[in-house]
């Protein structure tokens, strides 16, 4: 039986250790020891970005901001997802998460190494759509200062970084009723899809 081998480690801002683990073909990223994501099952990530930019394929210069690079998958389908003239901004704090991926061969993605709650609150021209793949949702596993994109006030922000019609989409480790109660208040129309391994909160503004 073949070994878990260890690629490398880096330290979240917070000094938790996250590491990159292989297996026979299959990678895995780790807090702490505990699985955060793996490369056998993305397939919730891709729904997130298919969620999220589902309108937005006759939308001219669609700009769409990323939180979480993770293992590229979420970019990936939303690349697929969205028309030639769009941008995509791929935010993520972790220098090695950046460097455990291959190199973006696509002209409108971006990725850069910053924490995504700054670009929000400062978000430019604005997005038509905003996702977020940071950490374990709304129950933060890797870095404690993730707490605020799923605050009120984190919420608030991501609305007013929106673009009328701009859609929030938040990929969640288990359901939260709770949290989908503060995003309606904080001014989201909100629909959730539920899976057995995921949830997915979607807020329309």
């Amino acid at each position: 039986m073949k070994k878990w081998n260890l690629i490398d480690t880096t330290l979240t801002p917070d000094g938790k250790i996250v590491s990159l683990h292989e297996h026979d073909g299959t990678r895995t990223i780790r807090v702490d020891g505990a699985d955060l994501m793996s490369t056998r099952r993305h397939g919730s990530e891709e729904k997130l970005a298919e969620l999220a930019c589902a309108n937005l394929r006759g939308v001219r210069g669609s700009r769409v901001l990323i939180g979480g690079l993770g293992f590229g998958f979420t970019l990936r389908a939303a690349l697929d997802a969205l028309p030639k003239d769009a941008t995509i901004i791929v935010a993520e704090i972790l220098t090695a998460v950046v460097a455990w991926n291959p190199p973006i061969n696509d002209q409108r993605a971006v990725v850069r190494n910053q924490d995504v709650a700054e670009i929000i609150r400062d978000p430019g021209k604005g997005f038509d759509a905003i996702i977020l793949d940071v950490d374990n949702g709304p129950a933060p596993l890797t870095t404690e200062s993730n707490a605020h994109l799923y605050s009120y006030q984190g919420l608030q922000e991501a609305r007013a970084a929106l673009r009328p019609n701009g859609c929030l989409a938040i990929w969640s480790a288990k359901p939260d009723p709770k949290f989908a109660k503060l995003m309606t208040r904080a001014g989201f129309k909100v629909d959730i899809h539920r899976d057995r391994s995921h949830t997915i909160f979607l807020g329309c503004r």
